[in-house]
């Protein structure tokens, strides 16, 4: 093959040697999320007071105080950023996997479908840089962006750099794919029979030397453009990382070998390419595969660093290793987790029912056992809406449960006031009736009613978490009333702000804030 005219070349002799002494950075062994130290988290400006608040000597710092408002958990959908339900466009097959004669009509249809919340795609690299130097998007992407801004959707997106359910070219532009060599893989005789799918197919059978210097150049470039255009942008949710072989989800299973020489060499080249990602992605949260490193490729290390640039992590099935399910159940409370686990692609059987219960529902049920913050809604290679309607129209009653409850769903649970030497304090308790903490920092603000900003001040990282109450102490100006104040919420994520709306039960201003009144009767 290939490989060896690679490795007779000077720079690639050069890059190798490099690579090879080089004391590998990570091999972090499997280890237990809960209590490991990933550090404090994104930094947070405005540290509120968060307690306690002991009102009696000698350890008293409030004056008595007392509840004048509560709410109460909201039964609606709550949307918000940093949660929801994800709305799949394309996903392994390109617009193949898309069940329709009719491509712009499905996809429309797909973004319209009320449930979801957000929308995701998965190109090729290919699709998008046919040329260097330059983004061409192809007609249907451009329709999903437009598609997405007219429905108010944000998009979650991944650039395959392999790609082994394209069978009709490969996921390399030619202009990388001319310069870079690839390396033919070596299937696992005890994994013959899945094998045999891959084989089949010559643009996944070969993997490209992602350590030639041709092709970090022109990562870089792809990366650098796609950032030019979507870092910050209201129109996009998060980026996954792209990541190693098939999908860009972190293996080459079940192939033996990996087109890298040596396990320093691999590692290496993948954490370098997560640094060009970060470097450029600054504002918007990056999402990482939890893959074990089935491949030797670093996956660990990469996975590390993801968390502790406190950016978020995802995978793609939730019946997978239980180390995966260790890392999605049990990581940090700011960081989001997205499950991509498509319901099955043909229409519902009442007769394959378990117990009442039905594949959807299963699925489903486990997502919310890890705490997700997004969940997929995607028929596994047979994508459209109307087979996540049939789906919905047969199971509701999870699909339902889980748009409620999925991510944070924070509310301003208990409020106190009291005076202080003149000035007017309050006391918020908030709590979290989601599944997950606030991938991030929450912010609040106390206004008056002209909207004038009295306080605003956030919470720790992550706080505050499902099914606890955290409290936060606003010292507001002299003379003035807490009756007819606002409370208003934002969520920051790697700098940039997004409105939080409440997700109680009592009535809300138009923008997602409430306007304080006294609501509690005593007297009951």
């Amino acid at each position: 093959m290939q490989r060896r005219d690679f490795l007779k070349s000077g720079a690639a002799l050069a890059l190798t040697a490099k690579f090879g002494t080089n004391k590998a950075y990570g091999l972090v062994p499997a280890h237990n999320w809960g209590q490991y130290d990933f550090g404090s988290g994104p930094p947070v400006a405005d540290r509120l007071n968060q307690g306690p608040f002991p009102q009696y000597p000698p350890d008293a710092v409030i004056p008595s105080d007392e509840v004048v408002m509560t709410t109460t958990p909201s039964e609606e959908v709550v949307p918000n950023y940093g949660k929801g339900l994800v709305t799949y466009i394309t996903a392994d097959m390109g617009t193949e996997e898309i069940k329709s004669d009719n491509i712009p009509q499905a996809i429309e249809e797909l973004v319209r479908f009320p449930l979801g919340q957000q929308l995701y795609i998965r190109p090729t690299w290919r699709e998008i840089q046919p040329r260097a130097g330059r983004l061409e998007f192809p007609d249907y992407l451009k329709l999903v962006f437009d598609l997405a801004k007219q429905n108010n959707k944000r998009i979650g997106m991944r650039i395959q750099m392999s790609a082994p359910d394209y069978w009709h070219q490969p996921a390399l532009p030619d202009f990388v794919l001319d310069k870079v060599p690839t390396v033919e893989l070596v299937p696992d005789p005890k994994e013959a029979s899945s094998a045999a799918r891959f084989m089949k197919n010559p643009y996944s059978r070969y993997q490209p030397r992602y350590d030639h210097p041709f092709f970090q150049q022109s990562f870089a470039e792809l990366v650098g453009l796609l950032a030019a255009e979507f870092n910050g942008s209201p129109t996009i949710e998060f980026i996954d990382t792209f990541l190693y072989g098939f999908w860009g989800e972190g293996h080459t299973w079940p192939f033996l070998n990996t087109p890298f020489p040596d396990y320093p060499t691999a590692e290496q080249t993948w954490r370098n390419m997560l640094e060009v990602q970060l470097e450029h992605f600054t504002k918007t949260p990056l999402m990482t595969n939890t893959q074990p490193d089935y491949s030797r490729v670093g996956n660990a290390e990469v996975l590390d660093r993801t968390v502790r640039t406190n950016n978020w992590i995802r995978s793609d099935t939730i019946f997978i290793e239980n180390e995966q399910i260790e890392a999605l159940s049990n990581r940090p409370a700011w960081i989001a987790v997205l499950i991509e686990q498509g319901v099955p692609g043909k229409a519902p059987d009442p007769s394959a029912l378990d117990e009442g219960i039905s594949a959807s529902d299963n699925i489903i049920a486990h997502v919310m056992d890890v705490g997700a913050n997004y969940w997929s809604l995607w028929n596994f290679h047979a994508i459209s809406a109307q087979n996540l309607t049939s789906y919905y129209q047969a199971y509701s009653m999870w699909f339902d449960r889980i748009n409620r409850r999925v991510g944070y769903r924070v509310r301003p649970s208990l409020i106190w006031s009291y005076e202080d030497t003149g000035y007017l304090g309050l006391i918020i308790g908030f709590a979290n009736d989601g599944i997950a903490g606030v991938p991030g920092v929450l912010r609040v603000t106390v206004e008056s009613k002209d909207g004038k900003i009295l306080k605003s001040g956030c919470l720790d990282p992550g706080y505050p978490l499902p099914g606890k109450v955290r409290q936060a102490q606003f010292v507001l100006p002299p003379g003035t009333q807490w009756e007819g104040l606002k409370l208003r919420a934002e969520i920051e994520v790697k700098g940039m702000r997004y409105p939080v709306r409440w997700a109680c039960h009592q009535k809300l201003n138009e923008d997602g804030s409430l306007t304080l009144r006294p609501n509690l009767h005593h007297g009951i």
